[in-house]
């Protein structure tokens, strides 16, 4: 006999609450119904999954087992849905995107507001996350697709599709008293204050670090830390006491708007590269696919 939907359905609530009586009340059912939806779901399994307890049920190792499928069995059914309504109504539903902090700038704006002009009944959702939080999410299907960068140890679970590389530089405000320099070695750096990202510039961050030990000087001195690329920005445009590293995307563009400069400092070149995540084998919606084509045309523009 083959394992009902809904019975698992109904048993994953019941290892939620391991009480027959609380399960059936979550449900909206009567624990007659529910008892005998446990039972007819063990019969298929050939197996028992729960064990009665003074305090309601504790799962068997064939239910934990159970149990530990039914989050992607959740997932699958999703899909499925998700592709149905797709095809049946074209462009539209939800897009959950998640982008590090870096690649909330640049591209995405343009993008998303591409997208909801040409598709009136789609529905965005961007989360900014840590580039660590992007893969959780995609893997628990709480987002679609991410904007991240390259993992130093790809996952078989994740596909990564590169679309543009970033050099990470040193920007000041035009104020700034180093702001006109045309050359700026290490050395000249040693005593300023510094913006530093808890996310998207920690690595880039970490090798000025190392390049700044590596010459004797001492670390540089953070001055704000931030997990906002936006108010880094703004933060050293407002202050010409202060530098800070970021994406030369980012500081281009607002440059004009803040008034920033980029320094040309000697031997500080940090490059890193951007990439569109999905999970491996899941249903891309139409929305999804869409999405991906548009950040690599910006991305392509761009390089141009």
């Amino acid at each position: 006999m083959l394992l009902d939907l809904r019975d698992i359905e109904y048993f994953a609530v019941i290892a939620e609450h391991r009480h027959l009586g609380r399960a059936a009340e979550a449900l909206g059912l009567g624990q007659p119904a529910l008892s005998t939806s446990l039972r007819r779901l063990e019969r298929a399994a050939d197996a028992r999954l729960v064990e009665r307890t003074p305090k309601g049920v504790q799962l068997t190792a064939a239910g934990a087992a159970l149990l530990g499928h039914v989050a992607r069995l959740r997932l699958a059914r999703d899909d499925i849905a998700r592709e149905i309504a797709d095809l049946a109504h074209g462009r539209a539903g939800t897009l959950h995107v998640g982008a590090s902090p870096s690649n909330l700038l640049g591209a995405l704006p343009e993008v998303c507001s591409g997208l909801l002009e040409n598709s009136p009944k789609l529905n965005l959702r961007v989360s900014a996350l840590d580039n660590e939080a992007l893969l959780p999410g995609l893997r628990k299907g709480e987002l679609d697709v991410a904007i991240g960068h390259a993992q130093q140890f790809p996952t078989p679970d994740i596909v990564e599709i590169p679309f543009q590389e970033d050099e990470f530089v040193v920007f000041c405000a035009a104020t700034h008293r180093l702001a006109r320099r045309r050359a700026l070695s290490l050395e000249e750096l040693a005593d300023e204050r510094w913006v530093a990202s808890q996310a998207n510039a920690e690595a880039p961050w970490l090798s000025l670090r190392h390049l700044f030990a590596e010459r004797g000087l001492a670390a540089p001195s953070v001055a704000l830390t931030s997990s906002s690329s936006a108010l880094n920005l703004r933060a050293v445009a407002a202050a010409p006491s202060l530098l800070g590293i970021s994406n030369r995307r980012n500081v281009r563009a607002a440059a004009a708007a803040l008034r920033l400069v980029i320094l040309p400092v000697k031997d500080f070149r940090w490059l890193r590269r951007a990439v569109i995540l999905h999970r491996k084998g899941a249903y891309l919606s139409p929305a999804a696919k869409r999405f991906i084509r548009a950040l690599q045309s910006a991305a392509n523009r761009d390089r141009d």
